[in-house]
């Protein structure tokens, strides 16, 4: 008698164990399953391509600094790009309207912007220049107030010109920078004032042009984010940091401005601390 009771006690303890094992066994795998299994998170990515060498578009293909940043950043996050192209001025409105997430085309940092979008900390630090054919007798920015100046629509480089006196009925914007460009070339505009680096990527192609001023303006440019959302805004910054530390941020300088530093922004520059006061 005494050994059947036994017997039944470990009988019945062995199965206890077994279902609490088993129990445990179920929760682990299932926690193990739940840190393993990240699902990858598509962004929609917004470029305008008329913005060399940050965005430019060739063979069909939408290529250039802020492309390439964008991918590394989005490898490192575990997100995935879906990108689609429109123009500069639709940008910002398309964030605000939901329809893209991200928006990259070396959008300057901006107080009024801030209300509009969120951005990341700052990428680039850049600046204006002005364009003129070697031809011309202009020494500087003075000496075209009653010239044709073009630039790109809905940029800082309108409220620059502006802001120095530039008549409005003599400011030329064009919706994409190629089109100013070609209104140098041709006779229809006396000078290119825009942002310094794309300035100099065409005058490294055009030897007939030159930049006869630069403007430092304090712009930075940032990665435009769809507004209240948090999380994103995180994964963007998370991924840049992570791209300057791993030196990718510096090859890309390489790659597009053939090594030239001057555009670098080493730290962490919030955009509340880098946005210009417009």
């Amino acid at each position: 008698m005494f050994t059947k009771k036994m017997y039944g006690s470990l009988l019945l303890a062995g199965v206890l164990t077994t279902g609490v094992l088993a129990g445990c066994g179920s929760s682990s795998s299932t926690d193990n399953a739940t840190k393993d299994t990240t699902a990858t998170q598509t962004i929609k990515v917004a470029a305008d391509t008329t913005f060399p060498p940050f965005e430019s578009e060739k063979d069909g293909k939408v290529q250039g600094f802020d492309i390439d940043m964008i991918n590394a950043i989005a490898k490192k996050e575990n997100l995935k790009v879906e990108l689609s192209t429109m123009q500069f001025t639709g940008l910002i409105p398309a964030l605000q309207a939901k329809s893209v997430d991200v928006a990259v085309a070396g959008i300057t940092i901006k107080k009024s912007r801030l209300t509009a979008v969120d951005f990341s900390n700052a990428y680039y630090k850049s600046g204006i220049s002005v364009l003129t054919k070697k031809s011309s007798s202009a020494k500087s920015l003075n000496d075209l107030k009653t010239k044709l100046v073009a630039t790109k629509k809905g940029t800082s480089s309108v409220d620059l010109l502006k802001s120095k006196g530039i008549p409005e009925q003599n400011i030329k914007q064009f919706d994409n920078i190629n089109d100013a460009y070609s209104a140098l070339a041709s006779g229809g505009a006396d000078a290119v004032v825009f942002d310094t680096p794309v300035n100099q990527d065409y005058a490294n192609t055009h030897l007939d042009v030159h930049a006869i001023q630069s403007i430092p303006t304090g712009e930075y440019y940032g990665i435009a984010v769809v507004k209240n959302n948090p999380d994103l805004l995180k994964k963007i910054n998370d991924g840049l940091k992570a791209i300057k530390d791993d030196g990718q941020y510096a090859k890309l300088f390489d790659k597009y401005f053939s090594g030239d530093k001057s555009g670098v922004v080493n730290e962490e520059l919030a955009p509340d601390k880098a946005a210009l006061d417009e």
